[in-house]
């Protein structure tokens, strides 16, 4: 490989070395651009005197084709990607300034942050030009390479002309308002066989698209919002008919408040033994999370129920104050019942049968909240019809619309804001292709 022979050389063989001696910011370079990045630097450093000129040169363009092409998958520009790894690292120092002040955090901590970045903010002044000339004087290739250049989209501090390692306090309570790693960087998980697995597009409407429901919507707001200021909020039982709209109003909280550091954690049946576990993994989090269970309801004899009674009524340990548990649900009696446990004098094999049954009657109670939901009649029905319409931006007369409304209820699957939702879309299809 070709020795650099301009003032540039010294840059480009410091920065491997450099990046080498990080303290606390290795995990910046653990994605695909970063690994490519570190690649590149270091073809750029080693000394090559021991192999060919022509291996050490396709190696060297190599790595820049490697690091170019994930930039451009990522369709970010250079400075947003280093900028933003560094605000979702999750590291010693990111970590404990999310449960502690930033005057306890040790001064050995401190000044290692300050060493990376420092180091960090020389790499973030590199420009993309420069990189690409370093690599073309390197292999001396004829022709020149083209820099990825693209403009920054965020607007944040470290973008600022100021120096990282004076803005300790300003990243320490951006970590303290946001989090790091993957709560700060998504907005919805799913847990999945003992993991959290991030949701990276969730499907959820807006809060102002929810109609038919104002009086459950409003409560269920206020309870959230209580979540989010740090009051006592309850869990929530959300009961009513199916396509009523419950869990796309769950959903819809998630879109309204996710700035405010709301975060949602969906969880199915398979998972509800792991339930402790969640709640004390997110306790520790800056975030505020819900806990979603979507369909929810229990057989006889079914023992998982009772990791979520440790959730709703908590155990020795307090209840996390930042976690809250909601459940849809088209039973009223979450645990299914038959007539024959009813106690029989004569047969009863249980001397206090009533108390099993009582148990199982009153798990629901255990919710401090139960919001109704009703069948929606037509008038709620043809309101929410009428609401779709007018989001879509749909020319069609009223009349026709609600005549049209009820045909397709009667035909399909009756009142209810899924129907209303499955009519709008059929109908925006269709005037489409008209």
């Amino acid at each position: 490989m070709a020795v650099l022979s301009n003032s540039n050389t010294v840059s480009s063989r410091l920065l491997y070395p450099q990046l080498a001696s990080l303290l606390i910011y290795r995990g910046v370079f653990d994605d695909a651009i970063g690994q490519a990045l570190v690649a590149l630097l270091d073809r750029l450093y080693s000394d090559q005197t021991a192999q060919s000129m022509t291996t050490a040169t396709t190696e060297c363009l190599e790595c820049y084709s490697r690091l170019f092409r994930e930039l451009a998958i990522a369709d970010i520009s250079w400075k947003d990607w280093l900028t933003g790894r560094i605000l979702q690292d999750e590291n010693p120092f990111s970590c404990q300034v999310q449960r502690k002040p930033f005057e306890a955090i040790s001064s050995s901590l401190k000044e290692a942050v300050r060493h990376d970045l420092y180091i960090l903010q020389q790499l973030y002044q590199c420009e993309p030009s420069t990189l690409s000339r370093w690599v073309q004087v390197a292999t001396q290739v004829a022709t020149d390479l083209v820099p990825w250049e693209l403009a920054i989209k965020t607007d944040h501090f470290l973008h600022h002309d100021l120096r990282w390692e004076d803005c300790l306090e300003s990243l320490a309570g951006y970590y303290h308002r946001h989090g790091a790693g993957i709560f700060a960087q998504y907005r919805a998980f799913r847990w999945v066989e003992n993991s959290l697995m991030s949701i990276a597009d969730p499907d959820c409407l807006a809060l102002s698209d929810i109609v038919g429901y104002d009086e459950p919507k409003a409560v269920l707001v206020q309870n959230t919002e209580c979540l989010l200021k740090g009051l006592p909020a309850l869990n929530v039982l959300l009961y009513g008919s199916r396509g009523s709209g419950k869990s796309s109003l769950v959903k819809a909280l998630l879109e309204e408040y996710y700035p405010q550091g709301l975060r949602l954690v969906e969880v199915d049946k398979t998972g509800f033994k792991d339930l402790p576990a969640i709640a004390e993994r997110l306790r520790q989090q800056p975030q505020k999370f819900i806990i979603f269970v979507d369909d929810l309801s229990f057989e006889e004899d079914d023992e998982v129920f009772k990791s979520l009674k440790v959730v709703l009524e908590g155990s020795m340990r307090a209840k996390a104050t930042n976690v809250v548990v909601y459940a849809t649900s088209n039973r009223r009696h979450l645990v299914r019942e038959f007539f024959e446990e009813r106690p029989r004098p004569s047969e009863a094999h249980e001397i206090h049968q009533w108390d099993t049954v009582q148990e199982k009657l009153s798990f629901s109670d255990r919710f401090g909240l139960t919001l109704t939901f009703e069948p929606a009649n037509q008038a709620t029905y043809l309101a929410i019809v009428h609401h779709l319409v007018h989001c879509s931006s749909l020319s069609m007369a009223a009349e026709t619309v609600e005549f049209r409304a009820k045909q397709w209820a009667t035909r399909h699957n009756g009142r209810s804001g899924r129907t209303a939702r499955q009519f709008v879309d059929f109908l925006i299809g269709e005037q489409a292709l008209t």
